[in-house]
Order: structure tokens, then sequence, then C-alpha cells
């Protein structure tokens, strides 16, 4: 078909425009022939933009509405019955013919009212319009960007005047937009800021360095989860869910955990050296609770529990630990301690007899490193009854 035929050719043409952050909506292209009077005025209504359209691209093309005529004389002038007012003598109409027939010409305006629209097929008036085209023309392309009035709203209209006072002009008009893939979802300027503007107001944020890296990787797995309208269908606490979930992602995924919670490990082994063993678990627990913590975590927390006198919680975390690292000699020798301490001397008799003839760290023995930590609880007032039977085992 015709249409198809001029959309096609106005799609290759467009194909220097096209970006990596959208697509030309090819779907939502717009293509209509129009039959307009000689003489006359007429408006068509291109189908509202969708939504995240930032560029369009248009084409206007005349035909003759009796092109099939045009190579014969007798029937131009067969097409004027009475030439009379338009010229006078079938001598003039001849002449008048020659020069229009084949070369159909139309001004044109845009709107983005149609209140403007309607009021110009009756008076012409092109004061408002987004884009006037002064000179008429057989056929013109133009691309409009967001810069342009014409796109600042997602409806147009195309006015069209004939120049042609003998015969009716065929208009072929195309036009088809470019949808920018973020913008589509509908998260305009306006609800992005809305966003940032909460991400930056949380506790997580006020602990990151560089906010405003980790509040954008926040806003764009949220806008590539939801659009706008489903976003805000959302309740209240499956907003705060989502925000959550794409904030604890966008944590890790920055390196900013690692900074952060560094800071918490050290933070808590002062306050271990200050025997404040509880603030030093509010320091470590939240990075547990992030699922980032590791094996040394967990034998940091459980030492502080076991010197708080809290051994079944020491144990809890301990077997996770375990769990998460089986050959981990530490996290062997705590359970070792917390067994111990429980009064649970054969369980605990037989991890320091496995692991006696081994190393916990390159420069440590098993040993010596019971020795230590066995100096370390007496020091704090912990039951000691047994700390001499087992170093006679180990020895």
């Amino acid at each position: 078909m015709l249409t198809k035929k001029y959309l096609f050719f106005l799609l290759l043409t467009i194909q220097t425009f096209s970006q990596q952050n959208g697509f030309w909506d090819k779907q939502r292209a717009f293509t209509k022939q129009l039959t307009l009077k000689a003489g006359k005025r007429i408006v068509v209504h291109i189908e509202d933009m969708p939504e995240g359209t930032t560029e369009v691209v248009y084409r206007i093309t005349l035909l003759d509405e009796n092109q099939q005529m045009a190579n014969s004389l007798v029937s131009l002038l067969k097409a004027i019955p009475d030439p009379t007012g338009i010229s006078q003598g079938s001598a003039g109409a001849v002449f008048l013919l020659s020069k229009i027939t084949g070369d159909d010409k139309c001004k044109y305006a845009i709107f983005t009212n149609e209140t403007l629209a309607t009021k110009y097929i009756e008076d012409g008036i092109t004061e408002k319009a987004c884009l006037y085209q002064e000179t008429p023309i057989n056929k013109d392309a133009r691309r409009l960007s967001l810069n342009s009035s014409c796109l600042k709203s997602n409806a147009m209209w195309f006015g069209f005047q004939s120049k042609n006072w003998v015969m009716n002009e065929r208009i072929v008009i195309e036009v088809v937009p470019w949808v920018d893939y973020k913008l589509s979802r509908g998260w305009n300027l306006e609800s992005r800021k809305a966003l940032l503007s909460i991400c930056k107001s949380t506790d997580l944020a006020k602990k990151i360095s560089n906010s405003d890296v980790f509040c954008g990787c926040v806003l764009e797995k949220v806008q590539n989860q939801f659009t706008y309208k489903e976003y805000e269908t959302l309740l209240a606490v499956e907003k705060t869910r989502v925000f959550r979930d794409a904030g604890n992602k966008c944590f890790i995924e920055s390196g900013e955990a690692n900074n952060v919670y560094n800071n918490q490990r050290a933070e808590g082994n002062i306050l271990f050296n200050q025997k404040k063993y509880g603030e030093a678990n509010t320091k470590l627990l939240p990075i547990i609770a992030s699922g980032t913590g590791t094996v040394a975590d967990y034998n940091a927390i459980a030492i502080n529990y076991i010197f708080s006198k809290q051994y079944d919680k020491a144990l809890q975390y301990l077997k996770v630990g375990e769990k998460l690292d089986d050959i981990e000699l530490l996290t062997k020798l705590n359970l070792a301690h917390t067994y111990l301490l429980k009064n649970k001397f054969s369980q605990a008799k037989n991890i320091y007899k496995k692991y006696q003839s081994q190393n916990v760290s390159d420069s440590l023995s098993w040993k010596e490193k019971v020795k230590l930590d066995f100096e370390a609880f007496e020091k704090a007032g912990l039951n000691t009854d047994n700390f001499d039977r087992i170093l006679r085992i180990i020895n």
C-alpha cells in the first residue's frame, strides 16, 4: 500500500538518529492520507505520544487528487467544468492547470491544543501554533526534540491549508516518536528528585561517603523494577520494603558496605578492648544481619558473648560460623572454650586434643593460643577450674 511505502522510507531516513537509550516506536507510528478540498483547511489529530517520547520525526507529502490525469490536457480541462472565476477563458485555465497540477502545495501548522486547532479551521489563525510553515510546500520532513514547544504536550494537531484553488489535494502525513527507555516508565524529573530526597534522608545514606552514587543506584533499581504508576499504587509498607531491598543491594554493589563494615569492625574491636562487650556486638550484629558477615565476624561476636558469660549465644554464632568454614581453627578453638566454660568437659577435651598439633595462624600454634586465651579468661574472672586439666592434656 502507498502509506506503508511512505512509512518505510520515513523510517529508513531516520535511522541515523537512532540511539542506544531508546527506540523508534514503530507500533505507535502514525500514518494517514487526507483529502484536502481546493482552497480549504483541515486538521488531523495525531494519536497521543507514548510515555517517554523525547523526539518526533514527521514527514508530509502532497499528491494530486487527480494524479492519473496529469499527462492529459483534455482530462485536466474536464476537471474544471467552469473555469470562470479562476481566470478568464480556457487559455487562462490551461495556463493555471499547467502550473498547479503535479506540483500541489500547502501550508501547515502544528498545535498542541484542540481548541486552537479547531479555531484554525475557521479563521486560519496560526499565532499560537507551536510551528508554522508559512511558505507553501509539497513535501517536508522534520525532527522535533524536547526543546520544541510542540513536545510540551503529548498531543499534536496538524492543520493544513490548500494552495490548490482548483482541485483537491491528497496529503500523506507520517509521524514516528522516539521513546526513551527510562522516561517511558513514567519517572519524570520531579518523581526522581522525590525518590532521591527520600534516599538521602535514610540512616544508611548518611553513613556513606558518596551518597550521590549510592542513591543513584537505588533510584535506578526502583525504576527498573517498577513503572512510576506501579510504584505509586504500592502500599506504604510495600514501598518501604522495595526501598530497603534496593538500598541493601546498592550498598554492597557500590563497595560502600566494605568501608562502613570495616569501620564498624574497628569500632567493635576498640569496645572489646574497653570491656564493653555488649556495645561491641551492636557494631557487629548489623553486619551479620546484612548477610555479608564473615567467619571472623561470627567469631568476634562469640568472643564478646563468652566474655560476658552468655555461652549459649556464643555457641549459636560459632555453629553458624563453623558451617561457613569447617576448617577455621579459631572457630574450633572458641567452640572448645565455650564447652569448657559450660562445664561440658568431655566435648571440650575432644576438640582441644584433635587440633593440638596444628597452628591457628602462620606464626601462632594451637597450644600457645590456648594458653593466651586461658590467661585472658582468668583476668576476666571466668570459671578457671578446668584450665589446668586441659593444659596438661595438650602438653
